[in-house]
């Protein structure tokens, strides 16, 4: 097998990511954008020592649960994998790539339960994240290609909202009045960066990712949003002008509308800043929550920690229910609009809300409480990355009744199940599999919530009972 090579196969699985494995010469082929049954013509483009990774040139037979994608630049554009796959069959796929991390990574067998779909398979996001690239055919705004820094223009995206589109051509219009240059990587120059966009109830906070704080023809740009969009919205200006793969610098200056906006979800109101983190999709995020309070199942004599709390939406929900709820988040920003929902919501007397890494504050949290006699709830809804091994550490070593966990990223989630229960364990400094464990809780819950309709992600809720 050898690179540029074509071949003809089956596929045969998905990998992780949804693509399509074909097996040729001993080796394994990723082929994006195929689907298990079909026989494919296929290019060569990688070959490593195990595996290899091919392009799709013709699918010779179609699977049945393939249709035709919506979006023009799909498979070009790295923002969807799943688009060519019915729907329905999509989350069964996301059900068995769940069910499939904890078996090969946490050597764990569970049952999935059937995936939570969102109101719209379309148009759901509430957040837009558009890269700004200066090329030799002039400023582009897009989505980065899969596994590249190569922006794909686009013009709207089916899984954001349809003020995508007036966001787009108002920074277009922008553009092109004053010859701004987008970003380029190699050198570091350029004007702008990157756009993102949040949308709280209809009131859009709008950011613009610079180089510099003086960028030219603000005032300009406002007029033209204003003319575009049917919305209220704030405008930031963020300052990154390092060599980094992080969105934002530290600095932001606010120089158009309010600093922050009130949302509300399942009876709670709560306020978005222009860092604070926020569910992609509410539909899902709404059903998500409610089965976290239902799985935390608080009564007056629980003591409910929500680790990477955010803005406090799920603290404050959970607090409702419980003797009181404590939060622990790492942004000052988001912390602050924790602690104004708290008082929003008179809740105030049942939140506690820490800022720091919940690797460095969340284990004497927990001692305090366990040496108060609390009953405790843990609620981890970490990054994709998952959970520090000192929050593990500390929860192994904390013996808490019942655990929580909600992650966007299945094979961290199983590998953080796999540590917390004792399926795995760390040796020589490596996370490695344990013959015939002792575990110290049972898995009662494992749950995916499609957060992200037409992509590979996944949220998924699991729940964990202490073994006594």
């Amino acid at each position: 097998m050898e690179k540029n090579e074509e071949k003809v196969g089956v596929v045969v699985g998905l990998g992780s990511n949804g693509e399509g494995i074909v097996k040729e010469d001993g080796k394994v082929v990723f082929v994006p954008y195929t689907l298990v049954g079909e026989k494919i013509k296929y290019k060569i483009l990688k070959v490593d020592k195990k595996c290899a990774y091919g392009k799709v040139l013709e699918v010779l037979t179609p699977a049945e649960m393939r249709v035709r994608p919506a979006c023009p630049v799909f498979g070009k554009c790295g923002g969807c994998q799943l688009q060519h796959i019915k729907y329905v069959n999509q989350l069964k796929i996301k059900e068995e790539n769940v069910a499939n991390c904890f078996e090969k990574i946490a050597n764990l067998k569970v049952e999935v339960k059937n995936a939570v779909k969102g109101d719209d398979e379309f148009r759901y996001r509430n957040k837009l994240q558009l890269p700004v690239q200066e090329t030799p055919k002039g400023t582009v705004i897009g989505f980065y290609a899969e596994n590249s820094h190569r922006v794909v223009p686009i013009d709207d995206c089916l899984i954001n909202a349809r003020w995508t589109i007036d966001i787009i051509a108002a920074v277009k219009q922008y553009i092109e009045e004053f010859s701004i240059k987008g970003y380029t990587e190699n050198d570091g120059s350029g004007e702008i960066r990157e756009i993102t966009v949040k949308d709280v109830k209809d009131n859009l906070i709008i950011t613009m990712v610079v180089l510099d704080e003086n960028l030219r023809g603000i005032s300009r740009l406002i007029e033209i949003l204003n003319e575009r969009l049917n919305f209220t919205f704030s405008l930031y200006l963020n300052v990154n002008n390092k060599n980094t793969n992080v969105i934002y610098g530290e600095k932001f200056k606010l120089v158009y509308g309010e600093p922050d906006y009130t949302g509300d979800m399942l009876g709670i109101k709560y306020k978005i800043g222009v860092q604070s983190f926020m569910q992609v999709n509410n539909s899902v995020c709404a059903k998500l929550y409610s089965a976290v309070r239902d799985a935390v199942d608080a009564d007056e004599n629980t003591v409910v920690i929500d680790a990477y709390s955010g803005a406090g939406l799920m603290t404050a929900l959970l607090s409702k229910r419980a003797k009181k709820a404590i939060g622990v988040e790492i942004i000052p920003e988001a912390v602050r609009c924790a602690n104004d929902l708290a008082v929003q919501n008179g809740l105030d007397d049942k939140i506690s809300n820490y800022l720091g890494k919940c690797e460095d504050i969340l284990p004497d949290i927990i001692e305090k409480e366990k040496q108060l006699n609390s009953k405790i709830c843990l609620v981890l809804d970490p990054p994709r990355k998952g959970c520090d091994i000192r929050v593990i550490n500390a929860i192994i070593k904390s013996d808490i009744d019942k655990i929580v966990y909600v992650s966007c990223k299945p094979s961290t989630l199983a590998r953080d199940v796999g540590l917390i229960t004792g399926s795995l364990a760390v040796i020589d400094g490596e996370i490695k599999k344990v013959e015939n464990p002792k575990l110290r809780y049972d898995i009662s819950l494992v749950r995916p919530f499609d957060m992200f309709a037409n992509t590979k992600h996944v949220e998924t809720l699991v729940v964990l009972i202490k073994r006594h």
